[in-house]
Formats: C-alpha cells, structure tokens, sequence
C-alpha cells in the first residue's frame, strides 16, 4: 500500500493519521475536509466555547507544521462528493479528485435539521465551528433564548447560555429530558438540575410553529408561546453518508462495517460517527457519537487497513457538564433496559442499566471512583443481579 486517502477532517480522521504513522506506514497520505479549518475538537463548543464567552479559538487537535512532519497532504475547504470504489477514486466538490489504494472514512455526523410551520427561519444548530462562532456572537444577557431538544447538545446549551445570563426554555417532546436514553427517574434528576438554575423545563410537547413577531421569534407549543430572541434546535445528529451514494459500500445506520471496521469494499475502513459495527463485548452492532470512540476508532481502522484484523471491542465512555455537574456515562442504556437508581441527591447520580441479566450501562455523576469500578463489570459482564447487590462504592 503506497497512498492512503483520510475523508474526514475530524477526529477519528487525524487518529487514522497518527495510527497509520505510528505503525510503520510510510507511503503517500492525504486527509480532505469540507471544512477550510485545520481539524479541531468539537466538545468545547458546546461547554468551554458558549459556557466562557472564550470564542471558537485555540481548538486545533494539531497546527500545521504537526502534519508536514508527518507528510500529510491536506485538501481542507473542498467535501467529498462521490466514491467510485472500481476506480479507487474520490471525486470532490471543486471538481477534482483523488485517487487512493488504501480508503479511511471518517466524515462523522451532522446536525438533524428542524424546522416549524411559520415564518421564522430555521432555528439555530451547533455542530461547527462556524455555528459556534455565530451563535457565541448572538447570546446576550438578558435575551430569551428556546431550546428544542432536551438532549446532550441542548442541555449543554441551555446550561451555557443560563450562565451567561441568558433566559432558557428547553422543549422536548419525551416525559423527561434524556429519558430516552437513561429513564424517567435519571432524566427527572437533570430536569430538576435545570430548573434548580432556571430553566424552563417544558417537556411532553412540541413546538408547533414559529413565526417572526417584531424582528423576534415567537415559538408556540402546547398550549403556550415564548418570544424567542434565538431559538436553536438539539435534535441529534446523522451519519455523513450522502456522498456515498452508489459507491458499492453497505449503508445502514451510518457505513455497516465488520468487527473489525473493515467495509464491504476491500481497502477501505471506516471510523468515527459514521460506523455502525459489530461490538462483541455487548452482542450488538452500534454507532456510537463519542468523542473516546473517534480516537480509539481511528487507529483501530488505521491497523485493520494495514492488515491487522483484530475485532474493534470497546465499553463506550460519554461525559456532559452541566453547570457544576460532571456526568459521566459508560456503556450502553435504553430506557427499555433493567435500571437500577443507587443514588440521586442533588449533588450526585449514579444509575445502573443491565440488559438480559448482565449490568451493561452506567451514569455517573460526582463519583469518578464509582465510574471506574463500573466500567470495569461492564467489560466484565458482571450478572445483573450481582452489581445491584454490590451496591455503590463510598463517593
């Protein structure tokens, strides 16, 4: 293998990178990004970014001179429009194209887009730099600003802008924020967090339109409206796939790739948010969004492309911090598994998630020893009935 093509400015994208030099790959290497930036890190633009009025600054993963000493050919500025997988050719959006032996997709996700009936323009997203960047620039003390998604991203944003002195109200249309996810008890404990801030927590209901009232936004839902300086949709978030239509890969939820992140096309691995695989820890295929995941992903795909075809086998690991609150997840959990709540004060939360009589989730918060033990029975497979019956460790 002589030239090795990265599609993907991002994290799991640079962690090819540093994999594919670290063992031994000394061949031609190009990464291509849509964006015109140097690859960044994108959990500070929801917490660091809007929570300190910091600006989207300093977020490189690396400055330039890290990739010319690696030799690392960068086409920034330019997406990926097609792969033509017979030719070993990536075509791009200025009308080029690159040609490769060895293929890494790590073109992550982007924001779900929302919209309502009426007149306003969409709301607001964070995904980017560029959305942070605006978005920072717009919030001010004392403007009200409306959340759809009591998700991850919005939590976090509601969380940011309340401590700037912004006026929040999140809407969502599940019983509890991230209830989902984690259940109703766990999701009523960030609610509560949130309102013991400020926030106005309006649950099991939808916006329903929004329209332009005065040069502000006037959503309506339930019942009810809000004048909305800003209005910013968390709604989740979508593989990055469009581009590959027609390329022969198997596309599912994201790029269906084996156990060992090899796709159904030799000479091309994937990583990142975009992979959905097989995870033999858990007997489930999953695609996880986390920031742990790109790196630990990225590498794995980088060994797999230089034929090393372990399986990919990882207890996944998620953190948000929500004011004071450091929360953070291991594992797997649905609102649908077994819960176990040990602990919800409003300091501290620990939650256990088990599924077919093995413990294979657990949050966190304020109980960094607890999450370390945790993890460890996850990767384990401890019986579901024995990690109730541990009970928590002193926090």
């Amino acid at each position: 293998m002589k030239n090795v093509v990265v599609v993907g400015a991002s994290l799991a994208g640079v962690s090819a990178i540093e994999g594919l030099r670290e063992r031994g790959y000394d061949g031609a290497l190009t990464l291509i990004g849509a964006e015109p930036e140097l690859p960044y890190d994108r959990p500070p633009l929801s917490k660091e970014v809007l929570c300190q009025h910091t600006g989207a600054s300093n977020l490189e993963l690396h400055q330039r001179d890290w990739y010319a000493d690696r030799r690392v050919v960068l086409r920034l500025g330019v997406a990926a429009t097609a792969l033509d997988t017979d030719a070993r050719t990536v075509t791009l959006a200025d009308g080029g194209s690159v040609d490769y032996d060895g293929l890494v997709i790590a073109t992550g996700s982007i924001a779900r887009p929302f919209s309502a009936p009426g007149s306003a323009p969409p709301p607001l997203t964070l995904r980017t730099r560029l959305d942070a960047r605006r978005l920072d620039e717009r919030l001010e003390a004392g403007q009200q600003l409306v959340v759809v998604g009591a998700g991850f991203i919005g939590l976090e944003v509601a969380a940011s802008a309340r401590s700037r002195g912004l006026e929040v109200t999140v809407i969502d249309l599940a019983d509890e924020p991230l209830s989902r996810v984690f259940g109703a008890e766990v999701g009523a404990w960030f609610r509560r967090l949130h309102e013991r801030h400020g926030v106005d927590v309006r649950c099991g209901t939808s916006l329903t339109a929004s329209n332009v009232d005065g040069g502000r936004t006037r959503v309506e839902f339930g019942h009810t409206s809000v004048l909305a300086d800003h209005v910013v949709a968390g709604v989740g978030a979508t593989p990055a796939i469009d581009w590959l239509a027609g390329s022969g890969l198997r596309i599912g939820d994201g790029i269906e790739c084996a156990a060992d992140l090899s796709t159904s096309v030799p000479g091309v691995v994937a990583a990142g948010d975009v992979v959905s695989w097989p995870n033999e820890l858990f007997g489930e295929r999953m695609r996880i969004e986390h920031w742990t995941n790109a790196i630990e992903q990225g590498r794995h795909a980088a060994g797999t492309l230089l034929g090393d075809h372990e399986p990919f086998r990882t207890v996944p690991y998620f953190w948000t911090d929500q004011y004071s609150a450091k929360a953070r997840f291991v594992g797997r959990a649905t609102a649908s598994d077994d819960v176990h709540v040990e602990r919800a004060d409003d300091g501290r939360l620990v939650a256990l998630y088990g599924s077919r009589g093995v413990l294979r989730g657990a949050i966190c918060v304020g109980a960094a020893r607890e999450l370390a033990k945790q993890r460890k029975a996850i990767a384990e497979r401890t019986a579901w009935r024995d990690a109730v019956h541990a009970g928590a460790a002193p926090v």
